[in-house]
């Protein structure tokens, strides 16, 4: 259904001895597509002491409360709980516990009491108010305050489907965190990851879906065919993975998430591999094995004519391109070994890139376009790292055991990846921000592994 997104106005401080009157709205946007949410928002001016500033070198968290909802049953509190969650999870957010709130649901028609707040040590407060329409719909509407100011920051409210509450939460939650750190949200994005049961010498691998915090789970795939590197669309709701029968070569499948539709997307007669969509969604570059070698291709999904990238006596797999599509950064043994190249789109001027101890693989692009993310193997075991599109700069954010399949969030702030401890066990999914600061596991059913992020969802 139609959504619109209309102004929450700023309450500010009333002239001596007057009542607190809102100013008039300022702004309307409208946002369509299924499961739309209808929100509302007014630009502010920026202020300078609610900010975190991720480009310092040591960033703490910044103290904040999200007090309960009011109004719909317990649904404001289940809001408010994904807010907290999620900014407690990406690292740069500190909510405070509620035993120390001065306010246990503040008005959300009234400043708060700023002089509370602010000797329970918190810096930032989101107040909120859960009601319905006439006609049934979900009405959420949320303020984030400056305490150390005692301003409002920005304020929004959002209309939608009682189903949506969850999604609700994830897109305040994207709001604040935006607000105060400058950077583009994350949180109303969700993971596909292959997910794997039974013993580790008979694993069940399934495809499955769930959003960025591991809620709302389900299953894309029976189980049935052996399903290996799903890959998000940067430009849809479309992945594309490799699926293969028994007694057959791999091939590539393009899902779409919004209407189930599956397609195969070539029938070579050799294995295919590694396959990972152009940023306008129209193009898939893939790795095909000719004999003893694998070369990339790149697919048009339109006319499905195939195009030869590169041609060397070598294993060329795992292209990823730049998010304005110029150039692919791939990983190649061509040198004896496997490192990291970067080429044109058009398979031109290859250069390696990668140089440090040991060998470099799963390279992919930031959609920032400031870093590139690979797996190391070393001495050390496998390493989760980025380095700049030109290989200067090369960070090790995670090692351990077995680390590997680095997916990038939308906002180029944040890595998943996959973990495997060794032994019988298996892998689980984990978070890691670009400073190697930040670590958190995702919660998944049974083991997981390949996972890839989506971008923001628009509907």
């Amino acid at each position: 259904m139609p959504a619109f997104r209309t102004p929450l106005a700023p309450i500010r401080p009333a002239p001596t001895g007057g009542p607190m009157l809102p100013p008039t709205p300022t702004r309307r946007s409208v946002l369509t597509g299924a499961g739309a949410v209808m929100a509302a928002g007014i630009a502010l001016p920026a202020r300078a002491e609610l900010v975190i500033d991720l480009r310092r070198g040591n960033v703490q968290p910044l103290p904040i409360a999200i007090a309960d909802f009011g109004g719909e049953g317990g649904l404001g509190v289940q809001v408010a709980g994904v807010i907290t969650n999620n900014l407690r999870r990406s690292g740069y957010f500190l909510p405070i516990d509620k035993a120390r709130f001065p306010e246990r649901q503040p008005s959300f028609d009234a400043p708060p009491q700023f002089a509370g707040w602010r000797a329970a040590g918190v810096q930032g407060l989101v107040t909120g108010r859960v009601t319905r329409d006439p006609s049934g719909r979900l009405r959420t509407e949320f303020r984030l305050w400056d305490v150390t100011s005692g301003e409002q920051i920005t304020g929004q409210q959002y209309f939608t489907d009682p189903n949506n509450w969850r999604r609700v939460g994830h897109i305040i939650s994207d709001a604040v965190y935006t607000k105060i750190t400058g950077i583009g949200g994350f949180f109303d994005t969700r993971i596909v990851f292959v997910d794997e049961s039974g013993p580790k010498e008979n694993r069940r691998k399934r495809l499955a879906i769930m959003d960025q915090d591991g809620a709302n789970l389900r299953y894309l795939t029976p189980g049935e065919n052996l399903v290996v590197t799903p890959r998000y669309s940067p430009a849809s709701q479309d992945i594309t993975y490799m699926s293969q029968t028994s007694g057959q070569q791999p091939r590539v499948h393009v899902l779409n998430l919004d209407t189930g539709a599956r397609q195969v997307v070539g029938n070579f007669p050799d294995m295919t591999s590694s396959p990972r969509f152009a940023p306008n969604g129209q193009r898939i570059a893939m790795s095909l094995q000719q004999g003893g070698n694998a070369n990339i291709y790149l697919m048009d999904l339109g006319s499905r004519t195939t195009t030869r990238l590169t041609t060397t006596n070598a294993i060329d797999t795992s292209p990823s391109f730049a998010p304005d599509g110029t150039q692919i950064v791939f990983e190649s043994d061509r040198g004896g070994q496997q490192q990291v190249y970067v080429m044109g789109a058009d398979g031109s001027n290859a250069r390696r890139i990668s140089f440090g101890e040991g060998s470099y693989s799963q390279p992919v692009w930031s959609p920032r376009g400031d870093l590139i993310a690979f797996t190391k193997r070393g001495k050390n075991g496998f390493a989760i790292g980025v380095m700049k599109p030109d290989g200067s700069g090369e960070r090790i954010l995670t090692e351990g055991f077995h680390n590997e399949g680095p997916t990038w969030a939308p906002n180029g702030q944040y890595i998943v990846f996959f973990r495997d401890p060794g032994g019988q066990a298996g892998g689980k999914l984990y978070m890691v921000d670009v400073t190697g600061r930040v670590e958190q596991p995702i919660p998944t059913p049974s083991f997981a592994s390949d996972p890839t992020w989506s971008p923001l969802l628009t509907g």
